[in-house]
């Protein structure tokens, strides 16, 4: 079912009112783009399964954004956060609440962020044509294979999403992503304020009034990028703003010495705005630098006790058939290794009592790691292995 029409809209919008939840993908491009274009939206639940066609001349998304809103409706989305912010740039706030299979399926020991369709034909037994992925989604009109394909994004979905709410109950674990669930929805997950782009740029040792300039330079490229509605990398490149933050050039004519800075651009409008941009950052108090990163202290003799800890959390993940990489990341085993009790995701709510607790056990001595007949097993010291 392809919806291109306000009436028909409204009408199967008005047939999941009170759905206890509605699967949802959306199809979109944003390569030559910095907002995303939606291309469709795909909704189902039930005997109800529609694509709607956003593109489609004068149809109002309103019943639509109304359903995503509503909050008796669980939103079930796999991967979730692109669909999200596209959302929230659509409709003004994100949609809620949400569950994503993705997540999910990593608690439910169903791999490490497992694809859509490596999912569907594990829990539903399915194979996903994917030929139709990667088209042009904005070229109408549709063909019935992409539509076929856009449909069983959201269809078998609904399967996927009812036995991984059963898994989660079997298990007692319906808890343990409600946090994760609902972080989904804060808007500054997807939100990137201009001022703070700079922090997306790499730039190494960098002096704090370097970093000022570099966060002027980086705020009139982000909002320029927004107004123009194309790729920062197509306004700027990040080494070009790096390399004037760092060599703060006088004029238009040593701006165009700046490698990969083109003559033209630089003696044109957005050369004099970059310059401008750089006085700026230049002129600005001291009190007003931006903090650097607080470079971490070389971490020496530690991978030994990481190794430990690695060891340990494969043990414990496989104890409790979850997939290690949303329990504990590298960098949470190189701080819970070296400090005291960091503030790390690992060390909080079930992931602690997954594998924190241990772990911090595991530093202070109160745990050890021993093999017998190749199984790895943790023992308190003085206590006889038991398998």
């Amino acid at each position: 079912m392809l919806i291109t029409t306000s009436d028909a809209l409204a009408e199967f919008c008005a047939a999941l009112r009170g759905a206890p939840y509605i699967a949802v993908d959306t199809e979109f491009l944003r390569e030559k783009t910095y907002r995303a274009q939606l291309c469709l939206v795909q909704v189902a639940y039930g005997e109800h399964a529609a694509a709607i066609d956003p593109l489609a001349p004068d149809l109002d998304l309103g019943p639509l954004r109304d359903l995503l809103h509503d909050r008796a409706t669980v939103k079930v989305l796999h991967a979730a956060t692109q669909d999200l912010e596209i959302f929230l740039d659509k409709t003004g706030s994100v949609p809620g609440p949400i569950f994503d299979t993705q997540i999910a399926a990593s608690v439910c020991g169903l791999g490490e962020q497992p694809g859509y369709a490596a999912l569907v034909e594990k829990m539903a037994g399915v194979h996903i044509d994917k030929a139709s992925q990667a088209t042009d989604w904005s070229v109408r009109p549709l063909s019935e294979r992409q539509l076929d394909y856009a449909l069983s994004d959201v269809t078998h979905l609904c399967v996927v999403y009812e036995r991984l709410v059963a898994r989660l109950e079997e298990t007692g674990r319906t808890s343990w992503i409600a946090e994760d669930m609902t972080a989904l929805e804060d808007p500054t997950r997807y939100r990137v304020e201009p001022r703070d782009a700079w922090r997306r740029v790499r730039i190494r040792r960098a002096k704090p009034k370097t970093l000022a300039v570099l966060r002027e330079l980086a705020a009139w490229r982000e909002e320029t990028a927004v107004q123009r509605n194309l790729p920062r990398k197509w306004v700027m490149k990040d080494e070009v703003l790096v390399e004037v933050a760092q060599n703060l050039p006088e004029d238009a004519e040593t701006l165009t010495r700046v490698r990969g800075l083109p003559a033209r651009v630089a003696k044109g409008p957005d050369g004099a705005a970059m310059l401008a941009a750089m006085a700026v950052g230049v002129a600005c108090p001291e009190a007003d630098w931006p903090d650097a990163a607080p470079r971490r202290k070389r971490l020496v003799g530690h991978e030994p006790l990481v190794a430990l800890l690695q060891a340990l959390l494969q043990l414990r993940c496989d104890a409790h058939d979850v997939a290690p990489a949303i329990v504990a990341r590298r960098a949470d085993l190189d701080r819970i290794a070296t400090e005291d009790e960091p503030d790390v995701a690992a060390l909080e709510g079930w992931r602690r009592r997954v594998f924190g607790a241990d772990a911090l056990a595991l530093c202070a001595g109160e745990l050890a790691l021993t093999a017998d007949h190749g199984v790895v097993l943790a023992v308190k010291p003085g206590e006889t292995p038991a398998r």
